[in-house]
């Protein structure tokens, strides 16, 4: 499967070769047809357009009335216009890149620039009837968003106006147009978030239930496993479940079956929710088809399988790691969704105290020893690993990987994909890159004894090691070594650290408001060290949160530093309190306490804590 569509720059529209410094006309192709899945198909197209760009003497004038109205100042005017000579973007467009304006202040600037009214996407509500009126391929190649009807005119919300935009959109709706400004971040994701691949899942099953049904008349014995073509109902099912999932930034995507019907929920910011529910019929075909594309085994339906696959997502690649396993109301799927174009994030863009940040960057520093990230599933440690390794690099340092799957590449990193069809596990893949003459090995994850083994000898021959392992927080991830079987004067000696960390939603910043906890909420936060806050916060929900009152997440940490005291403890085999106690005394912050230093700061709020973290 492969998902395709036409390239573009963000604002929809493309520069003609004849653009000169004074004035200048965008010519536009006419755009593709969409079929909602981000597969492009031919369709009839609305006619060229010219739109007119912010250049030359308006370039010059937009700049006098954002330095008018103190928003840059003169240097970053000129600074701005030595960058677009270069870059040939726009003039807000750039400032915006170079961290001067926020789009939210360069929608308002262009309003009053242009003289139009600034549409809030964020409150504001799209009346879906009015979507129909603005094909959704149109939407995205001239970045268009239609609002509400406004009596006989159609109030349409654009990232950069014109009037030949204006007459344009006019002539393809058949009635008045009026534009708003919006900033072009707001204006993707509205089109993301109201033109749904998902819209027309309903046409797609009602159309699977009458070839089911013709099928079953013909064929006493049908098969689920039968080959389909591209176009067949469930594979279409298939690429709009993944594509949606992709623009809502979902992590993972459920199906799973019950009893007469099979629900499709993504895990979106950590927290699930239900999109679909689809018949019970179409189940068995569904996970059939995504077992082909992960090169699965599709005959076996008892025993739970492990698969890969890699697909193109409105111009996106991105790799998809598949899970099956057998239920009592038939099999069940989770794909991981991970994006291979994201930046990895800069240790200091982790979201770490400052005296964390320090204490954590002079150990990832040692030559030779063991740091440990440690968190549930999805608690971001493969983002810290990540971030580890972007901090410890450097050319005199061979530094090599074993991960499942390799999520990110590093140009000057050796990884190691995982292939247990090949023999290549993390125990056996480890072996092999001790005899690579590494200076700092990635254990991806550490799942098992002979893995854990292996790591430990590792860093105690001259080798600095950091992995993963699935432990509450710091203390338990030690005691998790010991279960192992490692003895304990090994731990003692290779572990220079332990992170425990978790992903915390933020409170979304367009809903967010004052309010006031319940009792049971103030009565934790009083009992977890809170200090008497002049307020708290929380999201109230809307467009842009999805009515969650939630937007990203952030991580909150606890470093466990393996000291002489920790080190007798772990050696002596003290309990999980005991460490803990010590480790708090000599100023370890639990992450507990992290978490409600985030509510102080009004980033989350106590309900998220306590779902998060209550009993740590």
């Amino acid at each position: 499967m492969a998902f395709v569509r036409k390239n573009r720059k963000d604002t929809g529209i493309q520069p003609d070769s004849s653009t000169n410094s004074d004035s200048s006309t965008i010519s536009t192709l006419p755009p593709p047809s969409s079929n909602g899945s981000g597969v492009n198909v031919h369709a009839k197209s609305p006619a060229p357009m010219s739109v007119p760009v912010v250049d030359g003497p308006a370039t010059k004038r937009l700049g006098e009335q954002l330095m008018g109205s103190r928003l840059i100042t003169q240097e970053q005017l000129d600074a701005a216009l030595a960058a677009q000579v270069i870059s040939g973007g726009r003039l807000g467009e750039v400032l915006v890149h170079q961290g001067v304006l926020s789009e939210q202040a360069l929608a308002h600037a262009l309003a009053a620039f242009f003289g139009f009214d600034v549409a809030n996407l964020r409150r504001d509500n799209v009346d879906p009837a009015t979507l129909s009126l603005v094909p959704e391929n149109v939407a995205r190649e001239y970045m268009a968003v239609p609002i509400r009807m406004n009596g006989a005119a159609l109030e349409v919300a654009v990232a950069e106006p014109s009037e030949q935009l204006r007459a344009s959109l006019s002539q393809l709706v058949d009635r008045p147009v009026e534009l708003r400004i919006a900033p072009l971040s707001d204006i993707r994701w509205a089109i993301d978030s109201h033109y749904q691949a998902i819209g027309t899942v309903g046409k797609l099953v009602q159309a699977f239930e009458s070839v089911e049904g013709s099928r079953r008349r013909v064929v006493a014995a049908p098969s689920d496993d039968a080959p389909v073509g591209d176009d067949a109902p469930v594979v279409q099912v298939v690429d709009r479940i993944l594509t949606q999932a992709m623009r809502d930034r979902a992590s993972d995507v459920h199906i799973e079956p019950s009893e007469g019907v099979v629900r499709v929920r993504y895990r979106i910011d950590g927290a699930l929710k239900e999109i679909l529910t689809l018949p019970a019929a179409i189940g068995p075909g569904l996970v059939s088809r995504i077992k082909i594309m992960a090169n699965m085994n599709i005959v076996e339906r008892r025993r739970p399988q492990d698969g890969q696959l890699t697909i193109n997502i409105d111009g996106v690649e991105v790799d998809v790691r598949v899970a099956t396993a057998a239920t009592i109301m038939g099999e069940s799927c989770v794909m991981r969704i991970l994006d291979k174009t994201r930046s990895v994030l800069r240790l200091n863009d982790l979201g770490m105290p400052t005296d964390t940040h320090l204490a954590y960057s002079k150990m990832v520093r040692s030559p030779f020893g063991m740091v440990i990230c440690a968190g549930p599933t999805g608690s971001g440690k493969t983002t810290t690993l990540y971030a580890t390794l972007t901090e410890v690099s450097n050319p005199t340092l061979n530094v090599m990987t074993i991960e499942d799957p390799v999520e990110y590449v590093f140009p000057s990193i050796n990884q190691i994909q995982t292939n247990d069809q090949a023999g290549i596990t993390f125990a056996t893949g480890l072996k092999s890159i001790l005899r690579q003459d590494p200076d700092v090995i990635l254990v991806g994850e550490i799942r098992d004894v002979e893995t854990t083994r292996v790591a430990v000898q590792s860093a105690l021959t001259g080798h600095f090691v950091v992995s993963s392992l699935h432990a509450t927080d710091s203390v338990s991830a030690l005691h998790r070594f010991l279960d192992m079987g490692i003895e304990s004067f090994l731990i003692a000696s290779s572990v220079l650290g332990v992170v425990g960390q978790r992903l915390l939603r933020r409170i979304c910043p367009s809903c967010k408001t004052a309010y006031s906890p319940t009792p049971e909420e103030l009565d934790f936060y009083h009992d977890s060290g809170g200090a008497q806050a002049e307020g708290f916060y929380a999201g109230t929900g809307c467009n842009f949160c999805s009515h969650t009152g939630y937007k990203d997440r952030i991580g909150v940490y606890e470093l466990l530093i393996m000291t002489p005291e920790i080190r007798r403890l772990v050696v002596g085999w003290a309990t999980q309190e005991e460490l803990r106690s010590m480790a708090v005394r000599q100023g370890m912050r639990t992450m507990r306490q992290e978490a409600i230093g985030l509510v102080d700061q009004g980033i989350t709020t106590i309900e998220e804590v306590i779902r998060s973290m209550y009993t740590l």
